[in-house]
């Protein structure tokens, strides 16, 4: 049984908080300390992403490991007492059915606004919170940094062959053609304007 009532359970659950929460804030100080800047939560874009670098076509997600249900597999066919806890996602034994179509609703979410970005031409990183923890934290946030890298550098690449390729220094017309769809397939997403709701991040403190 659990060690606490289902008030109690009801209570600690309503007190998490969904922005700013301590793994956003150590991605937000570890990117920013790198040279990265970005914004927060933009309201236009699917899922309303953590934190969005327009430069690198990107949108993070910072999950928290119960409610995205990290490692944790819902086959539709499964009861829910039948599908297993893992290290970093422990559902509650009280009022397991509810918790188990919760989680399971948000990674069908999850999964959703995901492709719809992608199909934006957006990147999506998915930051994990138990990846942030001491032991784990400067290898998590040197891979984000290097992910970031590796996207601009082939955008850059694709940029300036299309810029070659308009200016003729390709010879033939097969190879600016390939060089303007390689540009095209990277292409920067666009917004129709400046979103004010998406604020731009301040200088995180450390």
């Amino acid at each position: 049984m659990d060690k606490i009532s289902p008030e109690q359970r009801h209570a600690n659950m309503a007190a998490i908080r969904s922005k700013d929460t301590k793994p956003e804030l150590i991605v937000r100080r570890g990117l920013w300390k790198r040279g990265f800047r970005y914004r927060l939560n933009h309201k236009r874009l699917p899922g309303h992403p953590d934190l969005v670098l327009r430069k690198y076509r990107t949108c993070i997600f910072v999950n928290g490991c119960f409610w995205h249900g990290h490692h944790i597999h819902l086959p539709s066919d499964d009861l829910p007492s039948a599908i297993e806890n893992t290290a970093c996602c422990k559902i509650p034994r009280t009022n397991r059915a509810f918790w188990v179509a919760k989680i399971r609703r948000n990674k069908e979410r999850d999964k959703e606004e995901q492709r719809r970005l992608t199909a934006m031409g957006w990147h999506c990183i998915t930051v994990w919170e138990c990846e942030l923890k001491p032991k784990k934290r400067e290898e998590t946030l040197a891979s984000i940094a290097f992910t970031l890298n590796h996207i601009w550098l082939q955008d850059h690449q694709a940029k300036t062959a299309m810029e070659r390729a308009q200016n003729g220094a390709c010879p033939d017309s097969a190879e600016r053609e390939q060089a303007r769809t390689k540009f095209k397939a990277v292409a920067y997403p666009k917004l129709e304007e400046e979103d004010s709701s998406m604020p731009m991040a301040a200088e995180e403190q450390a």
